[in-house]
């Protein structure tokens, strides 16, 4: 079982996205039999098995064990990874695309690139299970307050030049067994209902 899906699939999605399937999901993450969720659920066990069938015909939950329960067998179901998260391209061509709107300063072009970086990501994470890879990643994440628009626009101005000079000094067109990797810099205003961050991390 992976950590973490991307469901890229739309009919997947629509799926997962069920109330009761949700919920299902939610408990699965644990092995439990169709039983066992209707009790916890108060729901017909054949409600339940019809629930199930669709969340595994999308790959979503998986068989795990199988236990004779009288005159049948009960299947144990889990979910097929820790968390998911729906891709933003299951919305087709209304998917927000960096290149319609490459302006670096608009919120737009923020959420285009994050689409992106979902999409990208999830795919390396689905090719990684496969061959049970690690996927190689580095993130910072951090909170920084600004005392004016200027603050933030110098600060903007020097990140650049950092962020630049580094591209400049490591990218290198020459070298035939070397692998592109995507960079991505984003600013953006917390939203006042935001918890605080602690202190900034990276991750690899």
């Amino acid at each position: 079982m992976t950590n973490v899906a991307v469901i890229s699939d739309p009919a997947a999605a629509e799926a997962s996205l069920d109330p009761i399937r949700a919920r299902l999901l939610t408990e699965l993450v644990e092995p439990a039999s169709a039983a066992d969720l209707a009790r916890r659920l108060d729901v017909p066990r054949q409600k339940i098995n019809y629930h199930l069938k669709a969340l595994e015909n999308h790959g979503l939950i998986e068989l795990v064990a199988e236990r004779p329960k009288g005159n049948f067998t009960e299947r144990i179901m889990r979910t097929t990874a820790d968390e998911y998260l729906i891709a933003p391209q299951v919305m087709g061509a209304m998917t927000p695309d960096p290149d319609r709107s490459p302006d670096r300063l608009s919120a737009r072009w923020l959420l285009a690139i994050a689409t992106r970086l979902i999409r990208e990501v999830g795919d390396l994470i689905t090719g990684a299970a496969r061959t049970d890879k690690r996927v190689a990643t580095f993130t910072i994440d951090g909170r920084v307050r600004f005392a004016s628009a200027a603050e933030r626009a110098a600060f903007a101005t020097e990140l650049t030049e950092a962020v630049t000079g580094l591209v400049a000094k490591y990218h290198t067109d020459a070298a035939p067994a070397g692998r592109d990797h995507r960079v991505i810099v984003a600013l953006h205003a917390v939203p006042p209902t935001t918890e605080p961050d602690s202190a900034p991390h990276t991750k690899e």
